[in-house]
């Protein structure tokens, strides 16, 4: 995607795979300082596979991947991290045996040190009044929305230079969601660029300024935000006529050998 601003990433034809099966093909786009990029698709598009990619837990196969005009590709994911890119995963990420304050301290003090720690504490209760509340219990015993609002929380206090947030509002409640993309907004505009990788396309396309929209692996569109919600109609229909093909030939194959045999 071309920005004015100076990339903070950059994809330039990526390819991935799990194995034998190809998940990314190809795929290119830049993400300005500020910017925050929609990254939208059906399941299976390759969505994640691209914030697995960018984070380091998926091998890229060929092309490269940049951080602030840093080559990271291929490397360990605590030096993409070191780099200045944050991963809040659509899994909860997060320790269950701990409780909500101690999983915060862990990560504020590896972040900010211990003089900053009260400080960094009460910046998180204040952005999300629930985490507060629940300060002494388990994080285990949060429920999945909660445990993601813990784990967006630990980027507030030192805020990344790009922050992957993938599929964050996946089965929540709309008011926990509002919460989510709030944090979001808090996050850029603090200066952290941002992909939102999404299911919920209005809800990324109202934060966002630009989008790439994948098909198969593969981008089928990348520009404003303004003109990617024809293409991801264009996608879904695509991919819902070939499902309709395919069960149709599977329903013809069905009856061809079904029908009785005549000598």
């Amino acid at each position: 995607m071309t920005t004015a601003r100076r990339p903070v990433l950059e994809l330039d034809e990526v390819s991935a795979a799990y194995g034998p099966y190809r998940a990314l093909f190809g795929v290119s786009f830049t993400v300005g300082g500020g910017e925050a990029v929609a990254l939208l698709g059906p399941n299976g598009s390759g969505k994640s596979t691209v914030a697995r990619v960018v984070s380091g837990l998926v091998p890229v196969t060929s092309g490269r991947v940049r951080v602030e005009g840093n080559d990271v590709t291929g490397q360990p994911t605590w030096r993409i991290a070191r780099a200045g890119l944050a991963h809040v995963p659509e899994g909860r990420g997060v320790f269950d045996s701990l409780s909500v304050e101690e999983n915060l301290v862990l990560w504020f003090r590896r972040r900010v040190g211990r003089s900053r720690l009260a400080e960094s504490l009460e910046l998180a209760y204040a952005r999300f009044p629930l985490l507060g509340d629940r300060r002494h219990d388990r994080a285990g015993t949060l429920s999945g929305g909660q445990q993601r609002l813990l784990s967006l929380a630990k980027v507030l206090v030192e805020p990344p230079k790009i922050l992957v947030a993938d599929e964050l509002s996946f089965g929540l409640a709309p008011s926990v969601i509002d919460d989510v993309y709030a944090g979001l907004a808090d996050v850029r505009r603090s200066g952290t660029a941002l992909v939102v990788v999404e299911q919920q396309v209005e809800r990324a396309l109202a934060l966002a300024t630009s989008a790439v929209v994948l098909e198969r692996g593969s981008v089928a569109y990348l520009g404003p935000s303004s003109g990617a919600r024809p293409a991801v109609e264009q996608v879904l229909a695509r991919r819902q006529r070939a499902e309709d093909d395919a069960a149709a030939a599977k329903t013809a194959t069905e009856g061809r050998e079904a029908r009785p045999r005549t000598s």
